[in-house]
């Protein structure tokens, strides 16, 4: 426990008291007027979760919404969270839906009254009203006169609810996202109460892209997932500012865009050759738009990515990932901090854990996100033996505890890197296994050059155990030290001095999701320290 709190910012101890405690007053005033605006949104792409009248598939599940299930203690926290989105609203096809829309907003304000439930937590509040507010200048409207006004003045209702409750305690994106709500709804709204909400909303948003975008491009909560998420919020402001251009400073737009550009380069390097985000801290498909999802939408407002890159070695220096090409082999390595040390929530003891790709096709992975909740399996998800990497000790490298919680965590050191030829090495140590009796550090160096990837692992320090996993995707066949993947060469291994097999596991692309898969491990002799693997295939 002092691991953990040692590294929160006093605002995240005082913050969690006064979040317990304080309710902001319910203020049931008529919404104010509305901004004028010639302009129509036009939504990033995004699958329907909205399937009937009744039906929704959230996490890869579906379910009915049954009377009075909004708090449904049965179903999933995460699950229920999502139906308080309102992201079907702007989802692909969103106006063949309309009536169905108009009748579950009018259903959402008759079931859950101020302050009462989970959508009136504020990250739920602040999804929604940006939902709302999107979906109302798609051209929509509520339904008839009285709808219209009543749904109009629930909406303000929330954005001041929503103004008493930010997540100051919390930080990182959820603060990120109450910020961004208040900016929709002031320049939804107009007057001085709406002009407070767009001051408040746009300075909040001011010091959070100047804190949570790093140099390099990428979030600073270094989970490719969320950056992707954040990515996508920053391209809706500059099409609100767009909407309502009298609300926002042309500094604001300048600094919008300018940080979009960078996320989207830096999610091209973070982008496996099939189109996925690679799974390094909390990631997983179909929670985000993708990279050409985002990159469409950036050219809808004027913004055209760079062309990735087929350099053989990109390095992204503050976040601490890098990325190696060599004709179709490409491989993403994890060699920085595991995320910001006062918000390690979505972070995996992944460090040194890579993913391999190869003729497009994802063989060598991490074992991926399908759960948030306190589990076993959340924690096997979150912890070392399901990376890439070397477990030393049965104990994870940094440790990672509950759902989002993290103690000791380990550093990166001596990071360096080069090209060579038509190939490319990457090196890096950490020190998360310092604080066992041995003290040992993980080294590790990848080289990777046609037709062969080298990784060569040693440490220094004591331990009774080492164990080295290279985690192969469930696509795959594995016989005879030999990976076959329909697309790909065939990929043989191997490991040397070490005693290896291969076990069964499992792969977990996306939440709701489980693959059997097979994984190879190698126990590595205490009394050498090192071992050298070697993939190899035919150019």
């Amino acid at each position: 426990m002092w691991h953990t709190v040692r590294y929160l910012r006093p605002v995240q101890i005082y913050g969690r008291a006064w979040h317990r405690l304080h309710r902001p007053r319910i203020e049931h005033a008529p919404a104010p007027p509305l901004t004028p605006t010639d302009g129509r949104w036009s939504a990033c792409a995004r699958p329907a979760s909205m399937l009937g009248a009744h039906r929704f598939r959230f996490l890869n599940e579906e379910r009915e919404l049954a009377s009075n299930d909004w708090n449904n203690s049965a179903l999933p926290k995460l699950w229920l969270y999502n139906l308080h989105y309102f992201d079907d609203l702007n989802a692909n096809g969103a106006l063949s839906r309309t009536h169905w829309h108009r009748d579950l907003i009018a259903r959402w304000i008759a079931d859950n009254p101020p302050a009462a439930g989970n959508g009136w937590e504020p990250y739920c509040l602040s999804l929604r009203i940006v939902n709302w507010i999107k979906w109302r200048n798609s051209g929509q409207s509520f339904g008839d006169e009285s709808r219209e006004r009543s749904a109009l003045n629930s909406l303000a209702t929330q954005v001041r609810y929503l103004r008493g409750r930010l997540e100051r305690h919390l930080l990182g994106n959820h603060l990120w996202a109450n910020y961004k709500a208040l900016l929709f709804a002031g320049a939804f709204f107009q007057g001085p109460q709406a002009k407070r909400w767009l001051d408040l909303g746009l300075n909040g948003l001011r010091h959070e892209i100047g804190e949570q975008i790093l140099a390099d491009g990428g979030h600073f909560e270094r989970s490719p997932m969320y950056h992707a998420i954040l990515l996508e919020d920053l391209l809706d402001l500059l099409q609100l500012a767009r909407l309502y251009p009298e609300a926002v400073s042309p500094d604001d737009v300048a600094l919008w865009r300018d940080r979009a550009e960078a996320m989207l380069g830096w999610l091209s390097v973070m982008t496996h050759p099939d189109g996925g985000i690679a799974f390094f801290n909390d990631a997983a498909l179909g929670i985000a738009p993708n990279l050409a999802e985002l990159s469409a939408y950036a050219r809808s407002l004027g913004i055209e990515p760079t062309p990735p890159s087929d350099q053989s070695l990109q390095v992204l220096p503050q976040s601490g990932y890098a990325r190696l090409q060599c004709g179709d082999a490409v491989l993403i390595a994890d060699v920085g901090d595991i995320g910001p040390d006062y918000l390690p929530g979505h972070a995996h003891a992944d460090t040194l854990s890579f993913e391999l790709s190869l003729c497009g096709r994802r063989v060598l992975v991490n074992a991926g996100t399908s759960r948030y909740d306190i589990s076993p399996q959340r924690l096997w998800q979150r912890g070392t033996a399901a990376h890439n990497t070397i477990e030393i000790d049965g104990c994870d490298s940094s440790e990672v505890w509950s759902s989002f919680r993290v103690a000791q965590r380990a550093r990166p050191l001596d990071v360096e890197h080069g090209r060579f030829g038509d190939g490319a090495w990457l090196a890096a140590g950490h020190d998360g296994y310092r604080r066992l009796k041995g003290r040992a550090v993980h080294h590790r160096r990848w080289v990777l050059q046609p037709g062969a990837l080298r990784i060569e692992d040693r440490i220094d320090g004591g331990f009774v155990k080492a164990v080295s996993r290279f985690r192969i995707h469930p696509d795959a066949r594995v016989e005879d030290h030999t990976i076959q993947l329909e697309g790909a060469p065939d990929l043989r291994w191997r490991i040397e001095p070490a005693t290896e097999r291969t076990t069964p596991s499992t792969y977990h692309p996306g939440f709701g999701v489980t693959h059997a898969c097979t994984v190879i491990e190698a126990a590595i002799d205490p009394s050498a320290g090192q071992a050298v693997t070697l993939f190899l295939w035919d150019c």
